[in-house]
């Protein structure tokens, strides 16, 4: 059979994975990227990228599995402060992961991933990718992927409005990279705290470029309290991180007393709206190019989901691509490869989107019972890796009450 030649533009999580899942099966695979290895490495942090285990079995099934000695996540914590005290927790629980997450700065991982693509025979080209470059690329290869949008390339996926919830930003977004932070007590985890009218911050170990370090995620309503990070330097940035937890989140703040930035770089800001995309982009010319991962499918970050469905599209789409034996590559093939991947993604979608709205009572019911059940707070850990999960109980009142039912007979 003649070796099938495929274009994925873009060096990211959905790229890099599925292109080191083809060159297992005998692709002729080139990858696009606008930064070298080194530019990677030397850049701006790109994201709090928490990988949990469903997600990180589709990367060891393409061979990576690079960071045995880096920082593992095994649980998620929840607190709400209480609205009428301040300074004292609501409530607070913790559940332990099934399997264990990590994190890995993509400043470390990618130029990492780029290496191992090549050393195992991708072809690698550096340069900065426009409409053009994609016209030639359609001529070139059988199937052309982008997994990355930026400019023209971008404009050229269409939104979904059917599919898409939001049509403006939902938060402010901010990252911190810190060393220092005090470790949580009896297992690591993912510390989320939900501050009602204001906003969300979590924070969990992960590995960076100077050693194992923690990720403080800040999600601010606009126009609120924690709507505070343009324009700041590093360091303006990292006391305003502190201010907030000092008011907001004492118990956070005593964990964050002696935190210091992993490096000038380690700092974001920015606001995006959450956007579903039609996946098949028509160029100029009549030929088409197919979307995956972030181009297609874009979440807030506030269930820390983004690099998971990367993961998951590159795993579907390689399995899509396998299956399509020596058919060609039509838009037919492109619509039907997203279509598993959104059935995928859709409850992933639906759950994060109502962790951005205000609260129902059954949402407050569930959360506060999982302080009481313990066996409710591991549920709910473990809907990080599987979110299809939320939609049986969490999403949806009827169910939230059959389920917090049957926990209390259950427990009495």
């Amino acid at each position: 059979m003649t070796q099938r030649s495929i274009t994925i533009v873009g060096a990211g999580q959905s790229g890099l994975q599925l292109g080191l899942g083809l060159l297992q099966h005998g692709y002729a695979v080139r990858l696009i990227s606008d930064r070298t290895p080194e530019e990677i490495g030397a850049g701006r942090v790109a994201s709090s990228q928490c990988v949990f285990p469903t997600a990180l079995s589709y990367e060891r099934e393409v061979g990576v599995d690079l960071w045995d000695d880096a920082p593992w996540v095994e649980g998620i914590g929840l607190t709400v402060p209480h609205p009428e005290a301040p300074g004292e927790k609501l409530f607070g629980w913790a559940g332990r992961l099934d399997r264990p997450a990590q994190s890995i700065d993509q400043r470390v991982k990618f130029p990492a991933l780029i290496e191992l693509f090549a050393s195992r025979g991708g072809e690698v080209v550096y340069e900065q990718a426009g409409i053009d470059d994609l016209e030639r690329y359609t001529q070139e290869s059988e199937l052309v992927i982008v997994a990355a949008g930026k400019g023209d390339i971008a404009r050229l996926f269409e939104r979904d409005a059917e599919r898409s919830t939001f049509d403006a930003p939902q938060r402010a977004l901010a990252l911190t990279y810190v060393h220092g932070l005090t470790p949580t007590e009896d297992f690591s985890r993912v510390s989320f705290n939900l501050v009602p009218g204001v906003g969300e911050y979590f924070v969990f170990p992960a590995l960076t470029l100077s050693g194992p370090c923690d990720i403080m995620v800040f999600e601010g309503i606009p126009g609120g309290p924690l709507d505070r990070w343009a324009g700041l330097t590093p360091e303006q940035h990292l006391d305003a991180s502190l201010d907030f937890l000092r008011e907001y989140l004492p118990w956070e703040a005593e964990r964050a007393a002696d935190v210091a930035l992993t490096d000038d770089l380690g700092v974001l800001q920015g606001r995006f709206a959450p956007t579903v995309r039609h996946p098949v982009a028509v160029l100029p010319s009549g030929r088409s190019v197919l979307g995956i991962g972030d181009v297609v499918v874009l979440n807030d970050p506030i269930t820390g989901q983004g690099s998971n469905n990367a993961s998951k599209s590159a795993h579907i789409y390689l399995q899509a691509i396998l299956e399509h034996g020596d058919l060609p590559f039509d838009r037919a093939f492109g619509q039907a490869a997203f279509e598993r991947y959104w059935a995928r993604v859709k409850p992933v979608a639906d759950w994060t989107n109502a962790l951005l709205l205000p609260p129902p009572p059954h949402v407050l019911q569930v959360l506060g019972a999982a302080a009481q059940h313990q066996e409710i707070a591991t549920r709910f850990a473990n809907g990080f890796d599987d979110p299809a999960d939320y939609g049986e109980y969490f999403l949806d009142p009827a169910g939230a009450e059959r389920y917090l039912a049957d926990v209390a007979a259950r427990a009495s």
